[in-house]
């Protein structure tokens, strides 16, 4: 009987389970059911409330586009209103500027015809001016008895005269004036320079003389074969006389500076008393150093003494050198120092840079340095060196133009060209040789013959004043003034001299008669 039970409770156990399980699945249908069922109510509320929204923002937009459509119609209502309106101006002022036109082209008419009318009468007028031009013509030759010719000849030969004659007098007039005014400003600026400035007057010699304790010194001077004289000749470039002066060796030599290391030699060597070939190089070698030192202490006591620095070491060494160069006797690095001191005390007169003034005076004559070595004038040459060691174009120019070979393009330039010709013209400053001189004197005279009208010329004071005396029958006193502007310019050009020189034309006019 157990198994049967057993069974039937397994049985049982299998029907239940299968009941409970169709009842949990017919539980989860249901609540599935109603899960669906709130999703589609909720999907449904969602749909419609969008449709909603939809529709609101239809209409919005279709309201929008409405207003936007308006407003756009309405612009475009107001542009064509303005652009008809600025048509209908336009038209207006394109009508009254065809008024305007239609009213100057009559206007242009009635003026051409009345030019046309003026016309015509004008040349009827020249017509009759013609003809009375020609008939007071032919009856003024008649008068005259002279042609047309004649008489326009005559008239340009008296407005000639008239002309010349006012020109004469007018240039007369200003010269004196400016000669009064600049006259009288230059001697104040240039007398107050020269009162300021106070420079030795210096004269040296083209040779150098080196005093013996004796004659018999001359001997050993020469050395054997003239071995010793020959040696110190070729290491020093200069030549040695030897002759009767008692107890002197005089050094003649192109080159102040090589003439000046053989005078500190042979001095060195008559002291050492020690005189052979290998002597003398030794002397003549610390000669050069001793040389040297001395150009570059010239140079910096130059530039120290004028007040000017920052000045190229090389500039400088070559205004040391300058101390043994002379011109006309003047000593060249003195001269320098002398022209910025006067270009200084000029420049302060006028209000201008004085350190500059005096930079181009000291430098002016740099070229003299070094034109015993070098091909050019002391000008070029000078002007060469101051580019190369980067001057201003100051100095430049004054070193060009203080002779006139170029044009002043500052006021430091022409007051360099006035201090070089006031240091040179200075009393005592310079001296010419005879042949110099004369030569000049002679040069003027003939300058002055040269000219027509010219009788006699007479050179005086030293050749700083020509007389000229005129024929008064060829020379008018209105020529006079033109000759004597005319030699002048031409002794400007021709010469070179120191200073100025005073151009006189004398005319005189004599009556004799005889009481009897």
């Amino acid at each position: 009987m157990e198994p049967i039970y057993v069974v039937i409770a397994i049985a049982v156990l299998a029907v239940s389970i299968v009941i409970t399980w169709f009842a949990a699945i017919s539980y989860r249908k249901k609540v599935y059911e109603s899960k669906i069922g709130t999703a589609e109510e909720k999907s449904r509320e969602i749909i419609d409330e969008a449709l909603k929204v939809a529709e609101t923002k239809k209409r919005e937009a279709l309201l929008e586009a409405k207003e936007e459509s308006l407003r756009t119609k309405n612009e475009a209502e107001r542009e064509a209103k303005e652009r008809r309106a600025e048509i209908q101006r336009m038209e207006r002022r394109v009508m009254n500027r065809e008024e305007n036109l239609d009213k100057k082209s009559e206007a242009l008419e009635k003026k051409e015809a009345s030019l046309a009318a003026k016309e015509e009468a004008l040349t009827a007028r020249k017509r009759e001016t013609e003809e009375l031009y020609n008939k007071e013509l032919q009856e003024l030759e008649r008068i005259s008895g002279l042609t047309s010719e004649q008489a326009k000849e005559y008239l340009l030969r008296t407005v000639e005269e008239d002309v010349k004659h006012d020109t004469a007098r007018l240039i007369k007039e200003l010269e004196t004036q400016a000669k009064e005014e600049a006259s009288k400003k230059a001697k104040e600026y240039v007398v107050t320079a020269i009162q300021k400035c106070a420079a030795d007057h210096v004269s040296e010699s083209t040779v150098s003389v080196v005093n013996l304790p004796s004659d018999e010194m001359k001997g050993r001077i020469i050395g054997r074969e003239g071995r010793n004289i020959r040696t110190l000749e070729t290491l020093t470039g200069v030549d040695l006389i030897i002759d009767d002066t008692p107890e002197a060796v005089i050094l003649s030599g192109f080159d102040p500076v090589r003439r000046e290391i053989a005078r500190i030699a042979l001095e060195k060597l008559i002291v050492d008393g020690r005189i052979h070939p290998a002597r003398i190089e030794e002397m003549v070698e610390k000669a050069r150093k001793e040389v040297e030192t001395m150009i570059r202490e010239e140079g910096e006591s130059a530039t120290m003494e004028v007040g000017i620095h920052g000045i190229h070491p090389e500039l400088v060494r070559l205004l040391g050198k300058m101390r043994f160069r002379t011109s006309y006797g003047q000593n060249a690095l003195r001269h320098s120092i002398e022209v910025a001191h006067l270009s200084g005390l000029l420049a302060a007169e006028l209000g201008l840079d004085v350190r500059m003034a005096k930079r181009a005076g000291l430098l002016h004559d740099i070229g003299k340095s070094v034109d015993h070595e070098q091909e050019g004038s002391h000008i070029q040459l000078g002007a060469a060196l101051c580019r190369k060691y980067k001057e201003s174009a100051i100095v430049i120019n004054a070193v060009e133009s203080h002779h006139g070979d170029v044009e002043p393009e500052t006021l430091i330039a022409c007051i360099v060209q006035a201090a070089d010709a006031i240091s040179a013209a200075r009393p005592g400053a310079r001296r010419e040789t005879l042949e110099t001189y004369t030569n000049r004197l002679k040069q003027l005279e003939d300058i002055a013959n040269a000219h027509k009208g010219v009788d006699k010329s007479f050179a005086i004071q030293a050749g700083r004043e020509v007389r000229i005396m005129v024929v008064p029958e060829m020379v008018s006193d209105d020529d006079m003034i033109l000759l004597a502007r005319n030699i002048s310019k031409q002794i400007e050009e021709e010469l070179e001299y120191p200073g100025q020189i005073k151009v006189n034309v004398i005319r005189e006019s004599r009556v004799t008669d005889f009481a009897k």
